[in-house]
């Protein structure tokens, strides 16, 4: 039995890598030909202008069967154990019945805790054998009349996440005085506009990225930036302007670990040849002092 659970395993990794080759097509020798110093994890970094970003493409090696010990045919998962810094770390299948449903799930850690990830409303533990079951954060975030796409964590332990079932909003929850407090809307400044979601908050709180499609912007969905006062309230939306932001949709922006990159996601409405419609994402990186070029004039 433990052979055939192995043998499953190990083609549903193979499946769903084969099922990504598409968009990890993009020939080895643009590696080859780049100088190997002041690389970025052996890729080229970019400067203040943002550029496609291409991974490298991925074995079944580099990610691990979590919670290998207690695996539960329902739902279980394989953690990103590679070095491709913008890598989603966990790719989960559940059980829906007949067939086997894949998520690649954007989870997120506290920045000064990596023994915890955290997507939408749930989370998984590091212990001494790998990773827990995936869990839930319980009824203050669990809940049927919420839509969670993307929980952001501070290193204080703050939560900021959107809500598509409550008219696109976005809502922060903090830890005061070691309890956390009940998720609470953001201002209208930045629960403005259409599809209001996808939100990051630094590890420092220093500011705050989401997406959003407001009259003033470039099109569709662009991504917005509100830095934190001296007061501790947020300041005004900002457009993160049109080396970011263009007719398409941006959205998904968030830091590397280290802080060093800025990456999102430029999204088009593709048609088939049957006449029905897709989207399709391409992956930019740019450095992150954009960010400080954004900031207000004192």
């Amino acid at each position: 039995m433990r052979d055939y659970l192995k043998l499953f395993f190990t083609l549903a990794l193979i499946l769903f890598f084969n099922s990504c080759d598409k968009e990890e097509t993009k020939s080895e020798d643009s590696k080859s030909s780049s100088s190997t110093e002041n690389l970025y994890f052996g890729y080229k970094p970019p400067g203040l202008i943002p550029e496609i970003f291409v991974p490298r493409k991925e074995t079944s090696k580099e990610w691990k069967l979590g919670n290998a010990n207690a695996v539960d045919m329902k739902e279980f998962y394989f953690t990103y154990t590679g070095d491709n810094p913008f890598e989603d770390p966990v790719v989960v299948y559940r059980n829906e019945g007949n067939y086997y449903r894949v998520n690649k799930y954007s989870f997120k850690h506290n920045p000064s805790d990596n023994n915890i990830l955290y997507s939408r409303w749930n989370y998984i533990e590091r212990t001494d054998t790998g990773w827990s079951k995936i869990k839930s954060l319980g009824p203050m975030f669990d809940r049927e009349d919420w839509g969670i796409m993307v929980m952001s964590v501070s290193s204080k332990g703050t939560f900021v996440f959107d809500d598509y079932k409550s008219n696109d909003v976005i809502r922060m929850s903090r830890i005061v005085n070691g309890k956390r407090e009940e998720p609470k809307l953001l201002g209208d400044h930045i629960n403005t506009g259409k599809w209001t979601a996808h939100p990051f908050i630094a590890p420092d709180e220093s500011f705050l990225i989401w997406g959003s499609e407001r009259e003033e912007g470039y099109g569709m969905s662009d991504n917005y930036i509100s830095f934190r006062q001296e007061d501790g309230s947020w300041g005004p939306a900002i457009n993160m302007g049109d080396k970011i932001n263009s007719e398409l949709v941006e959205n998904g922006a968030s830091l590397t670990l280290d802080g060093k990159y800025l990456h999102f996601g430029r999204s088009e409405e593709k048609v088939k040849e049957d006449g029905s419609t897709y989207w399709e994402t391409t992956k930019y990186w740019v450095d992150a002092k954009i960010i400080e070029t954004l900031k207000p004039g004192d």
